[in-house]
């Protein structure tokens, strides 16, 4: 399998709805909460990727150019988008849908870093 056949069938997707309980006072998803999911689909999609224990040291950097309101749903798309020796990084996008119409736009974009661990907890070498 080629590195690119590898990525794109370790590519993690999400559907989630919005509630009320996940918002804040502009009733808009709380800016924690999206992290939380985002790094859960990065998580998945670099373990899918490596088949090893992977474990989050970083995220580089997370831009919100949309709100994304109560009863709305989102779907979150992780992608492995560099591999290092033993470090790799994921991308994680959020887009946003009305439920009663079409379309759907990128509310939030981030990418975050993992290393890949031993069983001793080490970092280990990430075989492509």
């Amino acid at each position: 399998m080629t590195l690119e056949e590898k990525i794109l069938t370790s590519e993690a997707r999400v559907f989630k709805t919005v509630f009320p309980n996940n918002t804040n006072h502009y009733d808009t998803l709380f800016g924690g909460t999206a992290l939380s999911m985002m790094d859960e689909v990065a998580f998945i999609a670099a373990t899918r990727f490596s088949r090893l224990r992977c474990v989050t040291v970083s995220s580089d950097r997370i831009d919100f150019t949309h709100p994304i309101p109560a009863g709305t749903i989102i779907e979150l798309v992780g992608r492995v988008e560099t591999v290092g020796n033993t470090s790799m990084k994921v991308r994680v996008d959020i887009f946003v849908e009305k439920m009663y119409e079409e379309g759907r736009e990128k509310a939030v974009t981030g990418i975050f870093t993992f290393v890949a661990l031993d069983e001793h907890h080490k970092p280990t070498k990430i075989i492509v």
